[in-house]
């Protein structure tokens, strides 16, 4: 079975009854008649954020800001009829409605938004993801229920390559902030041979398939220091675009990444040693105290959310 995965932003939002926005999934998506969470799979080199308020006034018709970072989390989805198992990664704000009129999405993948009063929410068809976030049962439409036109927007291969062909490449990766309880801070020193080389990165690099966020982030760490982590907290996801990205084999390619940063905690700090393959990204991990950041090179990402301790 073929693997693919898709990134994807969604919002939860509520009107001034406690009523919760849902979008019916129409006879063009994969699981007609389910009900899901306002959203939807992000284009090549958007933001997540932005991709939101898009899919919000979309789908919905209403005008939308952001109020929080809800979660952000992954599951499987089984499409036996094309032969593919599909990585989802989903990011999942709460959002706060701000204008607008519902409207039904003009030949989409929904047809139908509604608020609807809590004290139904248990007896809607709920895509699982929908339904475990909201904390209801999770097992949700088969996953062998055939659509009428699958829909594969947004989706990429298994080593992140957008399926629309060309060098176009899209990552998920999870990142942390990882601090001792000395206070100090783990940083890892990008290798030669790929974007950053010579410069102290954050901890992390691209989820494996089939990983959750903080499981593919605890590995990480290990990987690259030998220091088991604990994710303690999200603290928020961002997104790079770069379209001339040269990659380690000296090929070009239209790189686009989306991160969660995450902070981590390591009771138990060790002497950092990179445990993962020769020839990986990292060329070694350190630990810094505050005051020494400020005598290192950082990448921008390191830079911006290291600056609050240095």
């Amino acid at each position: 079975m073929e693997k693919r995965r898709r990134i994807g932003a969604y919002g939860i939002a509520h009107d001034e009854q406690g009523r919760l926005l849902l979008v019916r999934s129409s006879a063009k998506s994969n699981f007609p008649g389910v009900w899901f969470l306002p959203g939807g799979g992000l284009e090549h080199g958007e933001d997540p954020a932005e991709a939101v308020v898009r899919e919000f006034r979309e789908e919905t018709g209403l005008t939308a800001r952001i109020a929080g970072l809800r979660e952000v989390t992954s599951d499987l989805v089984e499409f036996p009829w094309r032969g593919v198992l599909l990585h989802h990664d989903r990011i999942i704000y709460d959002m706060t409605v701000t204008g607008g009129d519902l409207t039904v999405e003009a030949d989409g993948t929904s047809d139908l938004p509604a608020w609807i009063e809590p004290s139904r929410l248990g007896s809607l068809d709920l895509i699982p993801f929908a339904a475990r976030t909201l904390g209801l049962d999770a097992t949700g439409p088969a996953s062998g229920q055939r659509p009428a036109q699958p829909d594969e927007a947004g989706e990429t291969g298994p080593n992140g390559r957008h399926l629309g062909g060309g060098r176009k490449v899209s990552r998920f990766g999870a990142y942390g902030v990882v601090t001792d309880p000395a206070g100090r801070v783990l940083l890892s020193l990008i290798a030669e041979n790929y974007p950053g080389a010579g410069k102290w990165h954050l901890p992390g690099g691209g989820t494996d398939f089939g990983e959750t966020p903080a499981i593919g982030l605890v590995r990480e760490i290990y990987e690259e220091s030998g220091q088991v982590g604990e994710v303690t907290e999200l603290l928020r996801v961002n997104s790079a675009h770069n379209p001339a990205a040269m990659g380690p084999e000296g090929e070009p390619y239209d790189w686009y990444t989306v991160r969660a940063v995450f902070r981590v905690e390591v009771p138990e700090p060790t002497v950092p040693s990179v445990t993962e393959a020769v020839g990986g990204s990292t060329a070694q991990a350190r630990w810094f105290t505050p005051a020494e950041l400020d005598g290192i090179p950082l990448t921008e990402s390191a830079h911006r959310e290291l600056r609050h301790i240095s």
